[in-house]
């Protein structure tokens, strides 16, 4: 099973990487998203459902070569310097 851990490095199954801010709640659904940072380019920040952050790649997105089984892995880092 994927974890989800404030302030973790995570990359994404294309290759980049990303760190995990915190958990927000949908005002309206209640639905629990999850606030990244990109780790490259201008550190745009994204919101995602957290069930989808932490989902399985979907069979159609699967190439040759690809290890890795969740969209979002956590990687050993535990911190970004700044």
């Amino acid at each position: 099973m994927n974890q989800l851990r404030i302030n973790g490095i995570y990359r994404h199954y294309k290759g980049d990487k990303y760190i995990v801010l915190d958990v927000a709640i949908h005002s309206e659904t209640k639905e629990e998203l999850v606030i990244y940072r990109a780790l490259y380019g201008n550190n745009t920040l994204y919101a995602r459902p957290k069930d989808m952050f932490l989902s399985e790649i979907a069979p159609e997105k699967l190439r040759p070569g690809l290890e890795q089984k969740y969209r979002f892995e956590l990687q050993n880092i535990e911190s970004v310097a700044h």
